[in-house]
């Protein structure tokens, strides 16, 4: 692998270990007693200083030394987490990214500077001894170039007046992977013979890790003149899981019987190791830890080729867009094959078509399942922005975030990102007030924005509540008719005065500031949520608070839609939106009035023709049908000559050549290889409203 492409690994592992510490820093900041929190921050900034030195970025490495040693002073009890402390680690982060886009940016900049004095001056002496954090036995066994050592360790008889703690380096030793140790007490004297000051007790270690034998060493650097310290490597998972060695054969290597006496046991019938210790050739002890040795290596070899099996691979997002568009033109494949089959009345090959169909809806659901992400990996980052812009407007605000575990599709995360920043700052800047007023308002200090996901069908519902001061209709009203968005004397609904809010330039702020008040962002986020084929809505009660909820579909890739034709044109409309299709007849249902509208179980719906709004000029026919769709709480119909079906539709981009035609979202190839359009409903719906 070249160095290109290891930097290339390393700044993946990197921005995700960021994001982590991120995360793990604002949790600290709410809890400064965690030490579990400390130690998650310490290992996160061990690792990114280890791994960017070993990597070439010399200026990352540098910036994070004094700041991992303050965070390894923190978890010693030497000191304490300051806001200032963690207001420079999150700094720390930032300047962290820009060095990962940017490997020759200097660790010198000014930013740089002040960080590493700061946390120089917090205490930056280097602990006297490195402490080595435990693993867990999941994130070991999934890890690589893993090694089993036999560590015999026999201090001195007089360590313990030396000062030092046996016990205490077999812990460190235990910590540095998955380790079984065997105390054993063979050079034990009879009682009468026992010095207390004195340690007669030595030890064996089976130890597994993905450590080197000088970082085994290391725990012992202080007391290996006095001790006798054997390190071998006893199985370093080259070979496969039954190939154990046998207890006669462990017993032999370690020198605890020799060959002679091992060879004249062989034809014993009992058990080898019960004879060894019945014939007094080992101890009891030294036969337990053998058997403890080969317990260990069969669990380990075990365990890791089930975790082996399990665990995940880190995939390039080009090669998985490439594997669902190659999925998407299998769909269409099959498609085309289903229709074969019918048209040629071939019952084998129906057999075979059907048997197909069902693969390749295997096939898409399991590759759009590899797309879908969990949400609070987005939600996390929203912490960070609350923390710095409630600090700048002089607010006190905690953001408090729901079903983060919600899986959406990466392209629509990837396309949300900016839409909730800007709901997010509005909430903080319009919906949040002073500490002062919240308090003259009868409510606590602190304010709360409420961040939540959860799926609804085949969509997912992302909301943003804030228990601020709401929405100011009258405000709103007041500033529409000074634009002339609403004439004097306009009725409006509560829906109709907040969707005003997303026109173009409308702003109620009475000053411009850093945060808002241009008016440049509700009309983008609305147009960014609908180019996602969601809708916004938004609900506020005056003095109580506003919620804005979005509606999302899960995947942009694949969906299932209605096949409906006009004269010979073919047209998708999105199944997930679809309430109900009814046959219609013009001439029956036109109104005295002239007014399009249908009576459906005693509720009047209005309609529009398609074929009209398309201007596809040919004749319809007398009996139509009318496809019922449900938008934002409200029903309408579109009439089209004759509904085909349902159909699973591959959403093809239209091109740039057809980029801005209105109402069409995109297209899909149907089985015969004609096109389909897909209808944009939501503008459709809009422009009749």
């Amino acid at each position: 692998m070249s160095a290109d492409v290891h930097q290339e690994v390393f700044i993946q592992e990197a921005t995700e270990l960021l994001q982590e510490l991120e995360e793990s820093l604002l949790e600290l900041d709410d809890n400064r007693e965690d030490m579990e929190l400390v130690a998650r921050v310490f290992r996160a900034m061990h690792t990114i200083k280890g791994s960017g030195a070993m990597f070439g970025f010399e200026n990352i490495a540098a910036l994070v030394h004094s700041i991992e040693t303050s965070y390894d002073l923190v978890r010693n009890g030497k000191l304490g987490i300051t806001k200032p402390m963690l207001d420079y680690s999150l700094k720390a982060c930032d300047i962290i990214k820009e060095m990962l886009t940017d490997p020759a940016m200097k660790a010198d900049s000014p930013l740089a500077l002040e960080i590493s004095a700061f946390f120089t001056e917090t205490g930056g002496q280097a602990p006297a001894k490195k402490v080595h954090e435990p693993v867990s036995k999941e994130a070991l066994l999934v890890r690589q170039n893993l090694t089993t050592f036999r560590i015999t360790f026999k201090p001195s008889p007089e360590i313990l007046l030396y000062g030092s703690n046996p016990e205490l380096l077999v812990k460190e030793v235990a910590a540095l992977g998955e380790a079984s140790v065997s105390a054993l007490t063979t050079h034990m004297p009879d009682l009468n013979s026992i010095e207390p000051e004195k340690c007669y007790t030595y030890w064996e270690i089976i130890l597994t890790t993905d450590k080197s034998e000088n970082d085994v060493r290391d725990v012992f650097i202080f007391v290996q003149d006095e001790s006798e310290i054997n390190i071998n490597i006893i199985d370093d998972f080259t070979g496969g899981g039954d190939n154990l060695k046998r207890i006669g054969e462990i017993l032999l290597e370690k020198g605890d019987i020799n060959n002679e006496d091992l060879t004249a046991l062989m034809d014993e019938r009992k058990l080898i190791g019960e004879v060894m210790v019945e014939k007094g050739l080992v101890s009891q002890d030294a036969l337990d830890a053998a058997l403890t040795e080969q317990q260990h290596v069969r669990q380990i070899r075990e365990q890791k080729a089930a975790a082996e099996n399990i665990s995940s691979v880190r995939v390039p997002s080009e090669k998985l867009d490439f594997l669902v568009d190659l999925v998407g033109e299998l769909v269409t494949v099959q498609a085309r094959l289903s229709q074969i089959a019918v048209k040629e009345n071939n019952q084998e090959m129906l057999k075979v078509a059907e048997e197909v169909e069902r693969l390749v809806w295997e096939l898409r659901d399991n590759t759009m399942s590899i797309r879908m992400l969990e949400i609070g990996s987005t939600f996390s980052k929203f912490k960070r922005l609350v923390r710095d812009l409630s600090a700048e407007l002089g607010k006190e605000i905690e953001l408090v975030t729901h079903g983060g575990e919600t899986e959406i599709d990466k392209t629509v995360i990837e396309k949300l990102g900016d839409p909730l920043v800007h709901l997010i700052r509005n909430s903080i800047d319009h919906g949040i007030e002073t500490p002062q007023e919240r308090i003259a308002a009868g409510k606590e200090e602190k304010g709360h924005i409420i961040l939540s996901a959860n799926h609804s069908g085949d969509s997912v519902l992302i909301e943003i509540s804030d228990d601020g001061k709401g929405i100011d209709k009258a405000a709103v009203l007041k500033k529409a008719k000074a634009k002339g968005l609403v004439s004097e004397g306009t009725e409006l609904s509560d829906k109709d005065v907040f969707d005003l809010i997303f026109a173009p330039g409308f702003s109620t702020a009475e000053k411009v500031s850093s945060v808002s008040g241009r008016g440049v962002g509700m009309d983008v986020v609305r147009r960014n949520i609908e180019a996602l084929r969601g809708t916004i809505d938004i609900a506020s009660v005056q003095g109580k608070g506003t919620n804005i909820t979005l509606k999302l579909p899960l995947t942009l890739a694949i969906i299932d839609g209605l096949l409906v034709v006009i004269d010979d044109q073919f047209f998708i409309i999105p199944l997930s939106i679809v309430n109900e299709c009814i046959e219609f007849n013009e001439a029956a249902h036109r109104s005295s009035s002239g007014r399009r509208i249908i009576m459906v179980r005693n509720e009047l719906i209005p309609y529009i023709h398609l074929r009209s709004f398309f201007n596809i000029q040919s004749e319809a026919p007398e009996i139509q049908q009318i496809v019922i769709i449900e938008l934002d709480g409200r029903r309408v119909g579109f009439v089209v000559d004759s509904v085909v079906g349902d159909h699973q539709t591959v959403i093809k981009s239209l091109g740039k050549a057809f980029k801005d035609i209105e109402c069409i979202s995109g297209a899909s190839v149907l089985g015969d290889g004609s096109v389909a359009l897909i209808v944009d409903v939501q503008k459709i719906y809009t422009g009749i409203e």
